[in-house]
């Protein structure tokens, strides 16, 4: 019990580490929540500071929930506890407590929690991701479209009922914090990958 508690705990706290808002301050000493969007995310990173510094936020970002899981999996938790694990990482992302519970989008630690939960699943969201992101040139647009596919490719390719209502969670947070995103991309007003924004504008999907 204590260690199941723990795993989640610390896996919301990895969550909540402010990746972009940290390398933004150290790379262009700045502050992310009162530049761009507003948003603590990659894409805000790379409207501002630049492509390095969005990479790092990146990497970040992904390795948090990647690493929340395996720790799960390092102190054997069960495939229930495992998946709790994977949804409080994003949710720290979502809501982390060093920032006043206001956080980014959750797509990059949600890939990185489901590539250490469900590799080949993992693996799939992210050529999605790539593909429509390289198509329509639209972040939101090849998040939103991936998310989708994830309960799906949970099903078809991990099984487990668990990991199928985890993918189906990740998938509704993903599209509630994308709210502003859908209206905007249905308007045709929503900004492209590498466009710049110097105006909070809300744009940011990571």
């Amino acid at each position: 019990m204590i260690r199941d508690v723990a795993a989640v705990a610390g896996a919301y706290l990895l969550g909540s580490v402010p990746f972009g808002l940290l390398i933004a301050r150290l790379r262009g000493g700045v502050d992310l929540r009162r530049v761009g969007s507003g948003n603590i995310g990659a894409t805000n990173v790379l409207r501002v500071v630049g492509k390095g510094a969005a990479a790092l936020t990146l990497v970040g970002d992904i390795g948090k929930g990647a690493l929340a899981v395996a720790i799960g999996r390092t102190l054997g938790v069960s495939p229930f506890i495992l998946a709790m694990t994977a949804l409080a990482a994003v949710v720290g992302h979502l809501l982390p407590v060093f920032l006043g519970f206001r956080g980014g989008k959750g797509v990059a630690t949600t890939l990185g929690a489901v590539l250490a939960a469900m590799p080949a699943v993992g693996v799939l969201l992210l050529l999605i991701w790539i593909a429509v992101a390289a198509i329509w040139r639209y972040s939101s647009l090849a998040a939103l479209v991936a998310a989708a596919c994830l309960p799906v490719l949970a099903w078809l390719l991990d099984g487990r009922p668990v990991m199928v209502i985890l993918g189906g969670t990740l998938f509704f947070l993903v599209l509630l914090r994308h709210r502003d995103n859908i209206s905007r991309l249905w308007r045709g007003t929503e900004g492209k990958i590498g466009q710049k924004v110097q105006t909070s504008s809300g744009h940011d999907v990571t």
